[in-house]
This record gives C-alpha cells, structure tokens and sequence, in this order.
C-alpha cells in the first residue's frame, strides 16, 4: 500500500486486526531467558562469500555484532551488509539494528538496493521505539520517484516481535544451546509492515566442508510468512565457536558461505606476546587508560543511580555488572 508524501497511516495496516497475531509463549520465553553471559559469546563477526550454482564469486555477505550504549542505554549493536550483483547490476542490503539483552527492538535501519541502467530501485525502511509505538518510516525510490509511507504499531501487540536483525542473534543463540524448542513462532514484519508470523526449526548437526576440512555444524530453519506474498524458508549453518558456515535462501541458486575456518584465517601471522612488564611505555599508555575507563565508570554509575537497581533484579547480579567493563573498553579504545 503506496501513499503519497506526508500521509500516515497509524495503528497498522487497514483490513488486519492487531490481536490476530500473537507470538507462541514459547518464543516469548525464550527471548526473556537469555543471559548476558551467553551474549557475550555471541560476540564474533562473520564474513561469507556469496556463490553461484557454478562456483561463481557473487558477493559477499558480513555480519558484526558487539556491546554498545544507545541513549544512555547498555546494548547491542549489529550490522549485516549483502553486496553483489544481479546480471551485473549492483545490489545489496544493509541491517542497522539495536538491541536489547531480551532481543527487543530499540531501533533498526534498513536499506536495499538495486542499481539498473536507468532504473534504479532504492528502499529505506527505519523503525524505533518511542512513547509505548514502534514507529517506521519507509521510503521508497523508483528511478526518480520517491513514495513516503509512515506506520506505527503500539508495542503491546509487538510481543515476541523479530526482525532482520535480531533474527541473526536469535539463531546464535539457538546454536549456542545446539538446541531450537518446540513452538518458536514469532511476530515479525513483511515488506509491506504486517505484521506475520515467523517460526523457528531445528535442523540438526551435519557434516561441512570449510576450507578443505570436515566440521561440524548446527542447522536452523527460518519460515517467514507474508501477506502479500508467499512464505520464504532459510536455512543457516552455524560452527560449534557460533561463526555462521552457510546461508541459503530454499530454492534460490544462491548460497551465501563460509571460505576458510576462524582458525585458518589466522594462519600464517606469527602472535607476538605483549609483555607489558617488559614495555614501560606501554604499560604506562595501558595503567593511564584503565584509570580513565574507571573514572568515567564510576561517574556515569554516580550520574544514574537507577542502574544499581539492576542488581536486585530476577538476572544473576555477577552477569549484569560484567556487561559494563566491556562497553567501556569498546566505547573507549
């Protein structure tokens, strides 16, 4: 549904009842039992390479995930960018998304794109949360023509909501515990923004091929559902360390995989220990720097009381406060 400039359509979609939807309470359980030790080791970058049917280089398809703030607000980041091209007209897809460690939706951005000679198509599709609504904004340019469409649903029929981004982080997950339950149905969105049904599956361990070596690997199906159109299925691939091995979308000649094992990649580089002992000036740039991130840890603590009351709550008081350490690392360096 196409609406001109400046019009808003708010509540969601006419013709669909918000309270026809709803997220399995498995799902919703799921998303509230994750740990912050368990994001921690979901913290690892992936980069494939798309490849044809024939063996052909494609593209690539990367994915970074790591912990950040966001209006004050401990989270996570992740970024997947898709690069390649379709009978030599260049394309690709960009996920922006911030999270929360129950996998709520803060924000996400994303942007796809296709480079035709004199028809080119670009899509732009923003969501945030804000005063109870997530709010999004799409914006979609055919050639010249530039259509604008804005929708917003109130969070409380977004339980259990997945989107593109979370979806990776969701399916670390799965692999983490090399188990996906039963009844993992979730709310998500299509491309029009109605809201759909997306169901999670197990596919089981298997042999894998990585640069030359047999590995194990851990399967997950994903089903998305759509109104307007009908469902898509993938199936991911993760290795046992939660690098992703291989994407493909069922039926598309398509596969998006893994090159060379984390270890692979890191042959050939010879590991120089640092002792700091043994480099005053290092050692001196490393006790300057500890005490600052320790400073500007205990002024913002001083400046938000309200985060002491994380440790009275349901979550492990050790796994909460070691969050913060590594946001200040990674914010500060």
């Amino acid at each position: 549904m196409e609406v001109p400039p400046g019009d808003e359509v708010h509540g969601g979609i006419e013709g669909l009842e918000l309270t026809e939807l709803k997220a399995s309470d498995g799902a919703a359980a799921f998303m509230s039992s994750v740990e912050p030790a368990e994001l921690l080791k979901c913290l690892c970058s992936d980069s494939l390479v798309t490849v044809s049917e024939g063996g052909r280089h494609l593209g690539r398809f990367s994915v970074t995930l790591e912990f950040t703030w966001r209006a004050q607000q401990p989270c996570l980041l992740l970024h997947a960018q898709s690069q390649g091209a379709i009978e030599d007209s260049p394309c690709g897809t960009t996920v922006t998304a911030y999270l929360t460690t129950d996998l709520e939706v803060l924000e996400e951005d994303y942007h796809e794109y296709v480079k035709l000679e004199g028809h080119s198509l670009d899509k732009r599709c923003r969501m945030v949360q804000h005063d109870g609504q997530m709010l999004m904004d799409k914006v979609t340019t055919v050639g010249e023509e530039t259509t604008k469409e804005s929708v917003s649903y109130p969070m409380s029929v977004l339980r259990g909501l997945v989107t593109e981004g979370s979806s990776l982080l969701l399916m670390r997950l799965f692999n983490l515990r090399q188990k996906v339950p039963e009844h993992m149905t979730f709310l998500s969105l299509d491309k029009g923004r109605h809201i759909i049904h997306t169901t999670f599956s197990e596919l089981g361990l298997k042999q894998f091929e990585v640069g030359g070596e047999s590995v194990e690997v851990f399967g997950v199906e994903r089903v998305v559902h759509s109104v307007e159109d009908g469902p898509t299925t993938w199936h991911c691939y993760f290795l046992a360390d939660g690098h992703l091995a291989s994407r493909v979308q069922v039926g598309s000649p398509v596969t998006m995989t893994l090159l060379k094992l984390p270890s692979q990649v890191e042959k050939g580089f010879e590991k120089i220990p640092l002792v700091l002992e043994e480099d005053m000036q290092m050692r001196s740039k490393f006790l300057d720097r500890k005490e600052e991130l320790m400073a500007d840890h205990a002024s913002y603590l001083r400046q938000h009381p309200e985060i002491r009351a994380l440790k009275t709550s349901s979550r492990s008081p050790e796994n909460i406060s070691s969050l913060f350490p590594v946001v200040l690392l990674q914010n500060g360096a």
